[in-house]
């Protein structure tokens, strides 16, 4: 029997999105007031697999859900999911007692490809151990800009600042913006003439970098708001950097772009201004 509130979200899938086993078998009844779905079928049926063990018998089948396109099919609401079941029965034991019952296989395991990760961007105090309480600059101070992910049951992450965008109006689209971040990872306002805006090496932790700018604003505009807009993202920390996936930073004593980790080779392309596909606008 499985509720319809699969997620725990509140949003009820549909019946006929949910299916057992490899063989699909529809489910066999509906309970609107429990809002509930109930499956009946055999332990070998469906397309179930048993694994024998000196000690137990072990059904395994899974319940999938697959959501149908809604009325707008430029866009999703939700993902597919799989989720294993196991049925485990001594072998020594008197299965017909009626009192044993199948075990599900951890939910999040299930789903953990599918857990929203948490991004943050933050302005820090000059020695990072917190946020700062203003954000009021002058010009000559220095932008203290924390990013990080927050992932509870996640498999380990890198994070990385694909993109930045400075604009006098919210949204990285308004006009004028400039480019502080640029080409998956290349700290591009660093190369300007008199600026020492750069990643900060070594990362605290994998899943946060860090990256200081000085303060700037837009010439002939009286407007004292600035706007920066981010694209973040992450890959996993076993995963090597690569021209899509780096933190570069430009340094002006020798004249040449170098990575917070990886090959320097993975910055060459910083300087020609392209580093093969461009990432999802910033966002």
């Amino acid at each position: 029997t499985v509720h319809r509130d699969l997620f725990g979200t509140g949003r009820l899938v549909s019946a006929a999105e949910l299916s057992l086993g490899p063989a699909a078998c529809r489910h066999s009844r509906l309970d609107p007031s429990q809002k509930t779905v109930t499956f009946s079928a055999g332990l070998h049926e469906c397309g179930s697999t048993v694994q024998v063990t000196p000690d137990s018998l072990i059904y395994r089948t899974l319940l999938s859900y697959d959501p149908s396109p809604g009325s707008n099919p430029a866009i999703v609401r939700s993902d597919p999911a799989v989720i294993p079941i196991e049925c485990h029965y001594p072998r020594r034991d008197n299965v017909s007692s009626g009192s044993i019952r199948p075990t599900w296989a951890p939910f999040n395991s299930a789903l953990a490809s599918q857990e929203k990760l948490l991004f943050s961007l933050r302005l820090m105090n000059e020695d990072w151990s917190s946020e700062r309480d203003l954000s009021a600059f002058r010009l000559g101070d220095v932008l203290n800009i924390q990013a990080e992910v927050g992932a509870h049951s996640h498999v380990p992450l890198r994070l990385f600042v694909d993109s930045c965008v400075a604009s006098l109006g919210p949204g990285a689209g308004s006009e004028p913006h400039y480019a502080i971040i640029d080409f998956n990872g290349c700290l591009v306002d660093g190369r300007s003439d008199a600026t020492s805006s750069a990643f900060v090496t070594p990362r605290p932790r994998q899943d946060m970098l860090r990256f200081q700018i000085d303060a700037f604003r837009f010439a002939g505009d009286p407007r004292s708001l600035i706007y920066i807009t981010c694209h973040l993202k992450v890959t996993p920390a076993e995963q090597s950097p690569d021209a899509l996936n780096k933190a570069c930073s430009f340094s002006k004593a020798r004249n040449t772009w170098a990575p917070v980790e990886g090959t320097r080779d993975i910055c060459s392309c910083c300087e020609l201004g392209n580093c093969g596909q461009r990432g999802p606008r910033p966002a």
